[in-house]
C-alpha cells in the first residue's frame, strides 16, 4: 500500500511539473511571438490638424512614409534636437514639451513619429525603429542642414534606446536621456516570467542595449530620472549614466515618477535640459539631485 501511495504521489508530482513546464514554455513562446507588441504600444488617437508646430514628411529607406513635427526656428537656433518619444506616446503629444524646450534652450526641436503610430502605415519593430530614426536624421541633414556639431539627440523611455542607437551612427554633440532603461534584457527580467533574462538573446528580436552602447560613445551623455519611477527604476538611469564614456549631468528628481519629470522638476529640469543642449563636452560630469518638496 505504501508503495502504491508513493507511486501515485510521484505520478501526480510529475504531472504537476510537466504542467508548470508547459505553461512556462507557452508563456515564453507567446512573448517570442508578440514581443514587438509588448515593446511598441501605439495608442489610438483621433486625427487632428490643429498643431502649433510644422509638420514635415519624408520616407524611410524601405519606402515607408513618415512625418515629424518641427518646433522653433531651425535657421536661427543653430542647434537642432531630435527627440524620440516613448512606446505608448505619439509625437504630437510632445509638442507642448518641445515648445518649452525650444524656448528654454533657444533650440529647434524635431519630433519624429514611428511607423504604425498616429495613422502611419507599417508595424513598429526593433529593426523598423532604426530605419525610422535614420530617416529623421537624413531629413534633418538634407533639409534642416544639421551637422554633428549642432545636433543633439533626445529620448524619453523607449525613445532613449532609439536615440542611443542612432547616436552610434551619427556622432551628435550630446545624447540626452530621460528615464532610460539599461537594456531590453534587463527589462525582460522585470516581467512576470522568471528566468526570462537568462535566455533573452536566444528568443529576442528586440536588442536594445543602452548600457553597452554608451560605453563607446564620444557624445556627452546626460540622464534625468524620477526617483519614484515605477516603470523604469531610477537604478537603471544611474547605471546608464555611470557607464557613459563621456558624462554630462545626472538629474534625479525626488518625488517624480515616469512621466512627470518636467512638472515635478520645474526650473531645475529645464535648466538641466538647456545645459545638456549647449554644454561644452569637455566639462567633467557630475550628478545633481532635485528635491521637489523644496
Amino acid at each position: 500500500m505504501n508503495r502504491e501511495v508513493t507511486t501515485r504521489v510521484t505520478h501526480v508530482f510529475a504531472w504537476i511539473v510537466l504542467a508548470v513546464g508547459a505553461v512556462y514554455v507557452g508563456l515564453v513562446l507567446l512573448l517570442w511571438a508578440f514581443q514587438e507588441q509588448v515593446v511598441f504600444q501605439p495608442p489610438r488617437v483621433p486625427p487632428t490638424s490643429l498643431m502649433s508646430a510644422r509638420k514635415v514628411h519624408y520616407r524611410a529607406a524601405d519606402g515607408v512614409e513618415l512625418f515629424a513635427y518641427v518646433v522653433g526656428d531651425c535657421g536661427a537656433a543653430g542647434t537642432l534636437m531630435i527627440a524620440f518619444h516613448g512606446n505608448a506616446d505619439v509625437a504630437r503629444w510632445l509638442v507642448p514639451w518641445a515648445t518649452n524646450a525650444a524656448h528654454a534652450a533657444e533650440a529647434c526641436v524635431m519630433l519624429p513619429e514611428y511607423r504604425g503610430y498616429d495613422g502611419l502605415a507599417g508595424s513598429p519593430s526593433y529593426a523598423a525603429s532604426a530605419l525610422d530614426a535614420h530617416a529623421a536624421l537624413d531629413y534633418a541633414r538634407a533639409t534642416l542642414r544639421v551637422t554633428p556639431d549642432n545636433l543633439v539627440l533626445f529620448g524619453f523611455s523607449l525613445g532613449t534606446a532609439v536615440a542611443t542607437e542612432l547616436a552610434q551612427r551619427s556622432s551628435p554633440r550630446a545624447l540626452v536621456l530621460e528615464a532610460p532603461f539599461s537594456s531590453a534584457r534587463a527589462m525582460a527580467g522585470r516581467m512576470f516570467v522568471p528566468g526570462l533574462a537568462a535566455f533573452w538573446r536566444l528568443i529576442a528580436r528586440v536588442q536594445f542595449n543602452t548600457l553597452a552602447r554608451v560605453r563607446s560613445l564620444r557624445a556627452r551623455v546626460w540622464v534625468a530620472h524620477g526617483e519614484r519611477d515605477r516603470v523604469i527604476p531610477v537604478e537603471m538611469g544611474r547605471e546608464v549614466f555611470a557607464a557613459a564614456a563621456n558624462r554630462g549631468e545626472l538629474l534625479v528628481v525626488q518625488g517624480a515618477g515616469h512621466t512627470d519629470l518636467p512638472e515635478v522638476g520645474g526650473p531645475a529640469y529645464w535648466s538641466w535640459l538647456a545645459r545638456a543642449i549647449h554644454a561644452d563636452a569637455k566639462v567633467p560630469g557630475h550628478a545633481v539631485a532635485v528635491d521637489a518638496a523644496h
